[in-house]
């Protein structure tokens, strides 16, 4: 028996994550970024990482064209960037209204995310709605701050437990 979509979108609100929101550049269509909470890491040797985009996104096509991308680690006060970047404002707004700059590899960054990083793709694949990228590292910015976190539809932060006795 098929579980439709709607089932499937309910069960997966039971997984936490992070909130990542993925930037590229292009000459032909400038600035694009997409939030995404499909990100993991799939290598350490060589260091690769693979994230999902809907395949009617923008920010697909310029990662098409330039073939580099970064993807961009948020932190607890980024809520209003990754709502931003979920939809419903235009590429110019998104970015006009979120701190960043040209990383090494002449991908945008987010400017206050927890860790940036810039990769070239090394292969894409079809999955249904979805393109699976899988991108090689190049370069990595790493910063202070708590992750910004996703479970059941709202957002989330990490409490301080007590450290573990032995």
């Amino acid at each position: 028996m098929a579980v439709s979509s709607e089932e499937f979108k309910k069960a997966l609100q039971h997984w936490a994550s992070g909130v990542a929101v993925v930037t590229s550049k292009s000459d032909q269509f400038g600035l694009r970024g997409m939030t995404v909470t499909a990100f993991s890491s799939v290598s350490v040797e060589p260091p690769q990482i693979l994230v999902c985009l809907n395949k009617s996104a923008d920010t697909g096509e310029n990662i098409d064209l330039n073939g580099r991308f970064a993807v961009n680690i948020l932190n607890t006060d980024q809520q209003n960037v990754s709502n931003n970047f979920s939809g419903g404002s235009s590429q110019e707004d998104r970015f006009a209204n979120t701190r960043w700059s040209m990383g090494a590899t002449d991908v945008p960054i987010l400017d206050e995310s927890i860790m940036s990083l810039e990769c070239k793709v090394v292969e894409k694949v079809g999955a249904g709605t979805h393109w699976v990228v899988i991108g090689e590292i190049e370069a990595i910015t790493c910063r202070e701050g708590e992750p910004l976190l996703y479970f059941r539809s709202n957002y989330r932060q990490l409490a301080d437990l007590p450290a573990a006795t032995e």
